[in-house]
């Protein structure tokens, strides 16, 4: 019979977690936007119609306010914010320029499908000083876009419309087959959005983007339905840790 010594008990496996996949991407962009001198600024998710559409100049004629579009609350008196551009409003409102602010995190919106959700994640940023261009706005996103998607990327900008910028633009990358893909949504900040923030439209003038986190993340790491990253399947999740702990070292 063995000596008790030699026995020993069964080495346990450990498996170690690791970081989500789109708080690993939100922390990403949002640490590098910070070295760039940002703010990071939070709110709260139940929002005013105030703050969350009439703020931003988006006037109750707009699609975006119906019942189909918005979760609301209380007979319309509060919802679930549709954006985290009320935190910017809030921000801008208890500061003077230069204000540099971004803002990240969770959204909702009646969409379900397998590229949107009725919860997501954004992270806005606005950059409001004098002399503020649309030269200033195209630097920042080449470098956003270079750092997710690498320098050799093709990038596009096309006009679009959104209520709190005027120009607007979204802009797209071209992907490995061919095809145009868009990343996010750009823009001045309209002056009426400054004047309501107490911010002399005049005297000052400013930039925002937009991005989706999942959209993002779908794009780099080649996730064709946004739900997967949703379904605690163990192992979809785990092949993110070693992508997360080679972006750390």
């Amino acid at each position: 019979m063995s000596n008790s010594e030699d026995i020993k008990p069964p080495k346990i496996q450990k498996n170690t977690g690791s970081i989500h996949p789109i708080n690993q991407t939100k922390n990403f962009i949002v640490e590098y936007l910070v070295n760039m001198g940002f703010e990071v600024i939070e709110g709260p998710e139940i929002e005013t119609e105030k703050f969350n559409f009439d703020m931003l100049n988006i006037k109750e004629s707009h699609p975006a306010r119906q019942m189909h579009d918005t979760f609301y609350l209380n007979k319309q008196s509060n919802l679930l914010r549709t954006h985290t551009s009320p935190v910017q409003i809030r921000g801008m409102l208890c500061r003077k320029p230069p204000i540099a602010l971004i803002s990240g995190g969770k959204v909702y919106r009646k969409d379900d499908d397998a590229t949107h959700l009725p919860m997501f994640h954004q992270i806005e940023g606005i950059y409001v000083n004098k002399d503020v261009n649309f030269a200033n706005l195209k630097n920042i996103i080449f470098r956003i876009v270079h750092l997710l998607f690498g320098e050799n990327v093709e990038i596009r900008f096309r006009p679009s419309y959104f209520p709190f910028t005027e120009p607007s633009a979204e802009v797209d990358i071209l992907s490995n087959d061919g095809k145009w893909l868009e990343i996010l949504g750009c823009g001045i900040v309209n002056p009426v959005v400054l004047e309501n923030c107490q911010i002399n439209s005049l005297k000052y003038s400013g930039f925002a983007f937009g991005l989706g986190v999942e959209r993002i993340a779908m794009l780099r790491y080649g996730v064709t339905d946004i739900r997967d990253f949703y379904k605690s399947n163990l192992d979809f999740l785990n092949q993110f840790k070693w992508k997360y702990l080679i972006n750390i070292l």
